[in-house]
C-alpha cells in the first residue's frame, strides 16, 4: 500500500502542469446536419466557458457558412452506421428517407430548442467566435466571398489556419 502511494506521487511529480484551454480551433470539413452541429456546439461550448474559438470551414462543411445551403443541410443516411444500427442499411438508399430523416432530426432538435445553423452561427459570433472559409476549398467550387455569411472574417489558405492555431494551450478539433 505504502508503495503504491510512492509510486503515485513520484508519477504527479513527473506529470507535466496542466495547463487551462486558452484558445480553440474547430475545422468542419463535412456539410452533413449531425457534423455542423458537433462543431457548432463544440465552437459554442467553448465561448461560454471563457475560452476564445473560431471555425474554420473546408471541402463540404462550407455549406454550413453559405447563405443558400446553411438551413437545408441533411442528414447522412448511406453509410451511417449508428442511423442504420436498427434498419436495414437498403433504407438508407430509399429515394425520400435522407429528407424524412433530417425533417425528423430537426424537429427533435426543435423540440430541444436548438436553433437552426444560421441561428447558431449568428450565436457564436455575437459571443465573440471567429469564422473562415478554406480558400482551396472555395475556389474548388467555384465559390466566392457573396456566397457566404456576412460576418465571415475571412477565406484563408491552410497556412492561415494554422497560423490561428498558434498559441499556447490551444486545441485543435476536426470534425
Amino acid at each position: 500500500m505504502e508503495a503504491s502511494i510512492e509510486i503515485k506521487k513520484a508519477l504527479e511529480n513527473t506529470l507535466p502542469e496542466k495547463k487551462p484551454l486558452k484558445k480553440l480551433l474547430v475545422i468542419c470539413s463535412k456539410g452533413t446536419l449531425e457534423d455542423v452541429y458537433a462543431a457548432l456546439i463544440m465552437a459554442n461550448g467553448a465561448l461560454m466557458e471563457g475560452i476564445e474559438a473560431s471555425m474554420f470551414f473546408t471541402f463540404f462543411g462550407l455549406d454550413a457558412i453559405n447563405k443558400k445551403k446553411q438551413d437545408h443541410l441533411h442528414t447522412a443516411t448511406v453509410g451511417n452506421p449508428a442511423l442504420m444500427r436498427h434498419l436495414p442499411t437498403v433504407i438508407g438508399g430509399l429515394p425520400g428517407f435522407e429528407a424524412l430523416a433530417s425533417n425528423m432530426m430537426k424537429k427533435e432538435m426543435e423540440k430541444l430548442d436548438i436553433p437552426p445553423v444560421s441561428e447558431f452561427l449568428d450565436m457564436f459570433m455575437a459571443g465573440g467566435g471567429k469564422l473562415y472559409g478554406c480558400q482551396l476549398a472555395v475556389e474548388m467550387f467555384k465559390l466566392n466571398e457573396e456566397d457566404f455569411v456576412d460576418d465571415l472574417e475571412g477565406i484563408i489558405t491552410v497556412g492561415d489556419m494554422f497560423e490561428l492555431a498558434e498559441g499556447e494551450n490551444t486545441q485543435i478539433v476536426f470534425v
